[in-house]
């Protein structure tokens, strides 16, 4: 099965989904739109998406005109059934371009460990039902967003949205389940991106002790998505539609 990253900067990339996409044997290939480079094989080619995070903000537009781009790009997957997972970034842009607001958090940015639960929807959800009902997640968001009006919420928090499912093959989450305890340093070095409110040596602390767990969780989760693509594959190849919830 070949899986294509999108991403949006040097440290904001696969983390331990890379690592579950290719000890399963899959191939991993990463792609960033920002760039202007074409992708690494025709877009086509590929049976999953994994559209992750970055600095920059989902309506900003004006600033990165390649988010257009990336609009119609995410679109077109939707429209084509493909395997999609957004991750922070990514869920903003997926609610985006089904035409739904981005808009930052009215109270600041919610950055740390957040408690978090499932809805009942997600117990029957082919790719959250593995998870605990009730978990602490690693967020690092400005912004939020609405939810689109056919989608399953999966997960929430106290302060906004943070998972959804749209359709039979897209999901969105807004924490981050793919990042490494390497990764939320180069975060946490980045005076321009940490609030100056918030302890970096507490939350560096925190994270080092719960990361463990975290990083197990991240799996789960990336490898039942991957679940979800490899049958959605098979059963293309049979020339039949799969029913992911099955």
């Amino acid at each position: 099965m070949r899986v294509l990253a999108v991403i949006h900067g040097a440290n904001v990339r696969g983390g331990v989904f890379q690592d579950v996409v290719e000890e399963a044997g899959h191939r991993y290939d990463e792609w960033s739109l920002a760039t202007g480079a074409a992708s690494p094989r025709p877009l086509e080619d590929y049976d999953a998406v994994i559209v992750f995070g970055g600095s920059m903000h989902a309506d900003q537009d004006d600033h990165h005109p390649w988010l257009r781009d990336e609009n119609e790009f995410i679109l077109h997957l939707v429209e084509r059934d493909v395997p999609l997972l957004g991750v922070c970034l990514g869920v903003q842009l997926i609610a985006k371009a089904a035409g739904e607001a981005v808009y930052r958090m009215p109270d600041g940015p919610e950055i740390g460990w957040v408690p978090v639960e499932r809805t009942r929807a997600a117990a029957d959800d082919p790719v959250f039902r593995g998870l605990p009902d009730r978990f602490d997640a690693f967020g690092w968001h400005y912004y939020t967003y609405d939810v689109p009006q056919a989608a399953e919420v999966l997960v929430t928090g106290p302060r906004c949205n943070q998972a959804y499912r749209l359709g039979e093959t897209t999901w969105g989450i807004q924490f981050h389940a793919e990042v490494t305890l390497e990764t939320v340093r180069s975060w946490l070095d980045d005076k321009e991106e940490f609030p100056l409110d918030l302890d970096r040596d507490v939350l560096w602390a925190e994270t080092q002790e719960r990361i463990g767990s975290w990083n197990e969780l991240g799996r789960d989760l990336c490898a039942a998505f991957l679940d979800v693509a490899s049958a959605r594959r098979a059963g293309k190849a049979r020339g039949e539609l799969t029913d992911v919830r099955a």
